[in-house]
């Protein structure tokens, strides 16, 4: 039913278009609805979880989609860029009233190569990488860098698919004849000619990620440093805020900025970083990747924040003021994986927060997410190995890992001996020589200032 008067005379959007209608979109149209947005979502899959929340047109229903709605955002980065860049155009012409994110932050978002010398040309570190064109040009990336090196395709490639990790010289020849397609865009892995890229392995103790939100009018305000674990590639855990992390906090915030304002960027982006050693023997960060989106290691944001990262996307695509993006409470979340868990051991947890994404059950899918907020900060880490032991799948977290163990992880990289294991856990790759590291400065641990909150919030 509609409401003759559902919206002020002042409100000039009404309708947000999502390209994608996964958890992403979902969990973003339940961020509008309060602020009085509806939404809805170009996607092939018509009982995806966003279909709760609004009316789902195929990809050959494009026109119909776009006459549905005032504004768009994305839910996914490997969008096709074709499409963006006709919503782009409708928004120039003045049919429509925006898309966002733009479109060169998808073009560098979908090529690994363009992402990283984009890092350096802002002096934002990362690993030391070298492009390759040829089987000649690798063998020349395996002096320069040093064995090991991972070699993957700049464009595409997904569960591991898609890259090579040449440990000695014999590794070469077989390296260069799985991916050279890659270059000329032919067979599988990427329809897309682009170069290869070569990148050394670094030494690095913690994964980290920094969110922020940016506003038309150019505004930044970041969330907290986390640190996130994975099991197989895929997200397992993220502790918010990270702790002892605050040392770090002003080089992630300068970096982020950075490239949101490189990009004229509107809406949220994550920003994934490791944590290294630079020259001197202190903590720095080096840059893994972006996500042009709301971003899974955002979402403790849902209740740990004062505004959430789905909200302040939404508030940053109609053009409102950003929210404070403060956090109110350490929390600690958890991706399901594969599985549902029993509902009613999960909420008999104090604290703990379930979201479901209404999929169906299937191996390492993300179906929900748990986001733990005991009271009491003290409860955190009791009540994460409650909520382990309730988890049909423990997503890895109920055993112990290895600086090594991590680094494979972060690469989606097998590992078959224990051997390889400390190669990988002792190469020390001369990344000061080739990366310019941003420096922070030295503040009070953040957990102890989440606490601080809470305790003010209470009183």
């Amino acid at each position: 039913m509609t409401t003759a008067n559902a919206y002020p005379v002042t409100q000039t959007i009404r309708t947000i278009g999502i390209l994608g209608g996964g958890q992403l979109g979902m969990m973003l149209a339940e961020a509008a609805m309060p602020l009085g947005y509806q939404c809805v979502f170009l996607e092939d899959s018509a009982d995806c979880p966003a279909s709760l929340y609004g009316r789902v047109f195929h990809s050959d229903q494009l026109e119909d989609f776009i006459a549905a709605a005032d504004v768009f955002t994305l839910e996914f980065e490997n969008t096709p860029t074709v499409t963006v860049e006709q919503l782009t155009n409708l928004s120039k012409s003045g049919s429509k009233q925006g898309m966002f994110p733009p479109l060169i932050a998808l073009d560098i978002a979908q090529d690994r190569l363009k992402e990283k010398q984009m890092f350096n040309s802002l002096d934002i570190a990362t690993v030391p990488f070298m492009a390759v064109n040829s089987e000649a040009e690798l063998q020349q990336a395996c002096h320069e860098l040093g064995l090991p090196i991972v070699l993957k395709t700049s464009r595409g490639g997904y569960d591991g698919k898609g890259q090579f990790v040449i440990r000695q010289d014999s590794d070469i020849k077989s390296a260069w004849q799985d991916l050279k397609d890659a270059v000329t865009g032919e067979g599988s892995l990427t329809p897309t000619p682009a170069p290869l890229i070569a990148e050394g392995f670094i030494n690095f103790s913690r994964e980290l990620s920094i969110i922020a939100a940016r506003a038309q009018n150019g505004q930044v305000r970041c969330y907290d440093l986390v640190e996130n674990h994975h099991h197989h590639g895929i997200l397992a855990k993220t502790q918010a805020p990270a702790v002892g992390t605050s040392h770090l906090f002003q080089q992630a915030t300068d970096a982020i900025t950075k490239i949101m304002n490189h990009l004229g960027y509107v809406g949220v982006m994550a920003l994934e970083l490791f944590v290294t050693k630079d020259a001197r023997g202190n903590d720095a960060l080096l840059a893994n990747e972006i996500a042009p989106r709301v971003h899974n290691s955002g979402h403790w944001s849902i209740e740990g924040a004062v505004t959430s990262q789905f909200e302040n996307h939404i508030r940053a695509v109609v053009n409102l003021p950003l929210g404070d993006t403060d956090n109110v409470h350490p929390a600690i979340m958890l991706n399901v994986l594969g599985q549902y868990p029993d509902i009613s051991a999960v909420l008999n947890i104090d604290g703990a927060h379930y979201h479901s994404y209404h999929k169906a059950e299937r191996d390492d899918r993300k179906i929900a997410h748990i986001t733990l907020m005991p009271n009491d900060v003290a409860d955190l880490e009791p009540a994460l190995a409650k909520l382990i032991a309730v988890l049909p799948n423990k997503v890895g977290l109920d055993k112990k890992s290895t600086t090594a163990d991590n680094q494979q992880k972060a690469l989606d990289i097998p590992t078959s001996t224990e051997a390889e294991k400390s190669l990988v856990n002792t190469k020390v790759t001369e990344v000061m020589e080739v990366t310019k590291i941003i420096t922070g400065d030295s503040q009070k641990d953040n957990m102890t200032n989440a606490q601080a909150k809470v305790n003010k919030a209470k009183k």
